[in-house]
């Protein structure tokens, strides 16, 4: 019998054999190996990963032998899951335990501290050489992204889903009996990636990206590991001779020296310091080509066959000498890649020299000054998954003032704007041979004043007629900006470029709360007008809109606003609601609702709701009730009236108001 909390009765408890839970933990190694890397954060890097999950489900053995457990079918409180024998269940719970912990600090540990090694998991020892799983197909690519941005739960909720067959009800469950129950957000996380899989060409459990047991094997840097054996011989033949001269002065004393920290060995160097295998794209394969990305991009710019210079870049990646200001956009690595990045742009620009490479996942800029006096500096960016307007341009040099972009090959005319001034027409941009612009002037954060965006223009080899927006956010690519206008009819209307007289209206309303996206890695920022609403007292028109910015780590952040059509073109829109890593306003999250307060001509305070396109109608609660079947309601209310706003879908479903859950 069961007693409270899913504990066995005493002395029905059935101990786990040590040797049948080894049996199962060898049986069913690869699985279990599978479970852990597809659960591990994939920020940790592919040969690290690998590594990890190894040594999580071979560690899982140790520990406190003989837990209760049923002698036939899962593990307590699991009644839907009665395939896995109980040694098989109870490892592949540790496992999971060892996964969702993996990175946490101990309980009371200071925020800013590290791990101590004493604490940190033990990892199979591989000396020389890099693991890496196989390369999967774009849509499994696809998969590892979206599993970079869920959270721990999301990723283990994923594994058992997929990889075990179990259940949804099942797995959550035994999550939440882990100590981890899986909450809203990491259950539309785990729902993305199980239609994620699903939509893959291979299944999830034959996949060779996600297969930590068959990997590929590439040594690590050959020249710099030469160069440290000898580096070591040297410091160690100099040690003996300090010692044997030290020694008859220490009266029998010992003298133990202290190692320097350039004899450390590096675990993330790899064959990718020789210049001299840079990949380089021919020059008009972007017009060739269906894939128009960073990967059609060849090498410009005066100094790309300046051997030293890409030398010293490759090796910076490698081991940043030091002094040299690194920095990373948020997710996004700083190991070496695999296989030889491909060179993007070697040249002088505001007496530094840049050097521009791009890895297939990632743009890293590296830059020193020309003169020699000053110190070196290196960027890195995430790219994955960029096309021809998000691999339009990168930032090259930044000053206070102003900005210069390196724009791709297939950009034939580049113009300035400035967002707060949608009347204004744009002005053109010199660009020079080598594609880099002349200077841009860079936002005022500190006021609500003009708004720089960089207008560029594809060549017609790829697509006519194409003009889109970019934004410079801090980042070394700049945000591309998109305007859905309000929905018509017949059928919603698809998001389009930023360029029409009424997506620059609406964009200028709300251009000032671009401040706050700053340095996030935003890959693009989109402007949906949901509804249009006619205010109480003939108040005039109110368009409802939901501004989403998208990064390229996955998750976005939205802000819902109100403004007037027939106010100034610079007037500011007034933000109802805002919500973080959601999926909201975007193709996962297409519905919509937000409400607030609005005062009348005639000083009166209403409360204003309004739904996007698919709400069949509107309830109010609170110090407040009313209902309607329309997708927008105007009450009267007093100005700190509580209420609840709730929408009705088609499908049954209700839909509250971001961030109020």
């Amino acid at each position: 019998m069961w007693g409270r909390g899913g504990r066995q009765a005493k002395g029905t408890a059935a101990r786990i054999n040590a040797e049948r839970a080894e049996a199962a933990l060898m049986e069913a190694y690869p699985q279990l190996v599978r479970i852990a890397f597809v659960a591990l954060p994939p920020a940790l890097g592919r040969h690290r990963r690998v590594l990890v999950a190894h040594g999580l489900v071979q560690r899982a053995l140790p520990g406190p032998l003989g837990a209760a457990l049923p002698a036939a079918g899962g593990p307590p409180g699991d009644p839907a899951d009665p395939g896995p024998k109980p040694e098989y269940a109870w490892v592949r719970e540790r496992v999971l335990t060892a996964c969702l912990s993996y990175g946490a600090r101990p309980r009371r540990w200071p925020r800013r501290l590290p791990w101590p090694r004493a604490l940190r998991p033990a990892l199979p020892a591989v000396w020389g050489l890099r693991l890496f799983p196989r390369a999967g197909s774009g849509d499994t690519t696809s998969l590892d992204r979206a599993l970079a941005a869920a959270s721990a739960p999301a990723r283990a909720l994923f594994a058992l889903c997929s990889l075990e067959d179990m259940p949804k009800e099942a797995a959550r469950e035994l999550l939440t009996r882990l100590g981890t129950p899986p909450d809203a957000a990491a259950r539309r996380d785990a729902e993305q990636l199980l239609y994620l899989s699903a939509r893959a060409t291979a299944d999830l459990g034959n996949a060779s990206e996600f297969d930590p047991c068959s990997v590929q094997t590439r040594p690590t840097d050959l020249l710099r590991r030469r160069r440290r054996r000898r580096l070591a011989g040297l410091t160690a033949a100099l040690l003996a001779l300090v010692t044997i001269s030290v020694l008859p002065a220490t009266s029998g004393d010992g003298f133990v020296g202290t190692p320097s920290a350039g004899d450390a060995i590096s675990a993330d160097l790899a064959p990718v310091t020789d210049a001299g295998r840079l990949v380089r794209a021919p020059g008009d394969r972007w017009a060739d080509t269906s894939r128009v990305d960073f990967t059609a991009w060849a090498p410009r710019g005066a100094r790309v066959d300046d051997t030293e210079l890409l030398h010293r870049a490759l090796a910076a990646w490698a081991h940043p000498a030091p002094g040299t200001e690194v920095t990373s956009a948020a997710a996004t690595t700083e190991e070496l890649p695999a296989t030889p990045p491909a060179l993007l742009y070697a040249g002088d620009i505001d007496g530094r020299a840049v050097v521009v490479l791009h890895d297939g996942r990632r743009i890293v800029r590296y830059t020193e000054p020309s003169d020699g006096d000053g110190t070196a500096a290196l960027d890195f960016a995430r790219a994955d998954d960029a096309d021809v307007t998000t691999a339009a341009a990168v930032v090259v040099s930044r000053t206070a003032r102003q900005v210069r972009f390196l724009t791709a090959p297939w950009i034939a005319t580049a113009e300035r704007r400035d967002l707060r001034r949608p009347d204004t027409p744009a002005r053109s941009v010199r660009v020079a041979r080598d594609g880099v612009t002349e200077p841009v002037a860079r936002p005022k954060y500190g006021d609500c004043g003009a708004r720089p965006a960089l207008q560029l223009k594809s060549s017609a080899r790829i697509v006519e007629h194409h003009t889109f927006v970019v934004a410079d956010l801090g980042d070394l690519l700049p945000a591309h900006l998109t305007y859905m206008p309000l929905p018509g009819r017949e059928r919603p209307r698809p998001p389009r470029e930023a360029t029409s007289t009424e997506s620059l209206r609406a964009w200028a309303a709300s251009a000032c709360g671009m401040s706050g996206l700053r340095g996030k890695g935003v890959r693009s920022v989109s402007m949906w007008d949901f509804a249009r609403q006619r205010l109480p007292e003939d108040g005039g028109q109110a368009v409802w809109s939901c501004r989403r910015a998208d990064t390229w780590r996955g998750p976005g952040d939205i802000e819902v606003g109100l403004r007037r059509p027939e106010a100034a073109p610079d007037a500011d829109t007034t933000v109802v609601a805002r919500d973080r890593d959601t999926a909201a306003c975007s193709r996962f999250g297409q519905h919509v609702v937000a409400s607030t307060r609005w005062r009348s001509p005639s000083k009166k305070w209403y409360l204003l709701a309004a739904g996007s396109r698919a709400v069949t109608g509107l309830e109010v609660t609170g110090d407040v009730r009313a209902t309607t079947e329309e997708p927008t309601l105007a009450r009267r209310a007093p100005k700190d009236a509580r209420t609840q706003v709730t929408a009705d879908l088609p499908e049954g479903e209700q839909l509250r108001p971001p961030g109020s859950e």
